[in-house]
């Protein structure tokens, strides 16, 4: 089966890590045996934390070394060998291979690593049957094409204007530059579930609703991983809804 790609989009603070981390939690249970690949392409790290996996070396890491004296200079040899690289990196644990973006190597910059991404995540496809991108917080690289190849994408919000109006923004720019077969909304840490009624936001279908969880905070606080909440913690079960509703 071709690659089934979740990108998951939103406002930084709506807990879209957490969600992601429970999307792939949610795979490995439903599909044991298939290729999952979780990849962190948010530089400030978090997904790793939230499954509980070692980031190892990063995908800059790699494109750094393959441009420090470089004898081949084919652009397709070059993410050839990346994509092997990366492959031989990779760890595999509890059902998933993990892969974070890295960090740029100028601050402030980070047009090469993305464009590197939208490529090597292009490449990485084709060897995994689900591949679940937790993006950086905003539209900027979905405004950067880096997602441009993704199948479902995944909007996350909580019940402010403010979540509401980055939603409906990354929307308006993916409708123009990206490449998707299903858009959905997820309404995260609501404070009342009641008070969302409409069964479309942004454009997008209402998938699921997720009330805040006080279990949800304390494994936060305390470091633990999305593995180590319970099947009924609501994270976990939206993350199982939301999938239900994309048909994964």
């Amino acid at each position: 089966m071709a690659a089934r790609i979740i990108a998951v989009a939103g406002k930084g603070g709506v807990g879209k890590t957490s969600l992601a981390a429970a999307i792939v939690r949610e795979l490995t249970r439903r599909h044991p045996g298939a290729r999952i690949l979780a990849v962190d392409a948010d530089p400030a790290v978090g997904l790793s934390s939230a499954l509980g996996v070692e980031a190892g070396n990063t995908l800059d890491d790699i494109r750094r070394s393959l441009s420090v004296g470089a004898t081949k200079t084919n652009p397709d040899e070059l993410l050839a060998e990346a994509r092997f690289r990366l492959l031989d990196s990779m760890a595999e644990t509890r059902g998933f291979a993990f892969l974070a973006i890295g960090r740029p190597e100028a601050a402030g910059c980070y047009c090469a690593v993305n464009g590197y991404l939208r490529e090597a995540v292009s490449l990485l496809a084709t060897a995994f049957d689900y591949v679940v991108i937790d993006g950086e917080a905003g539209i900027e690289q979905i405004n950067r094409r880096v997602m441009e190849r993704v199948t479902h994408l995944l909007l996350v919000t909580d019940q402010s204007r403010k979540g509401y109006s980055v939603i409906e923004t990354i929307k308006r720019v993916a409708d123009e530059l990206v490449m998707y077969e299903q858009c959905g909304v997820v309404v995260n840490r609501a404070v009342r579930a009641e008070l969302v009624a409409d069964p479309c936001l942004a454009g997008a279908p209402l998938l699921t609703v997720i009330g805040a969880d006080a279990r949800q905070t304390r494994n936060d606080v305390e470091g633990g991983s999305v593995f180590d909440l319970p099947e009924a913690a609501r994270v976990p079960r939206g993350a199982a809804e939301a999938l239900t509703a994309f048909g994964l």
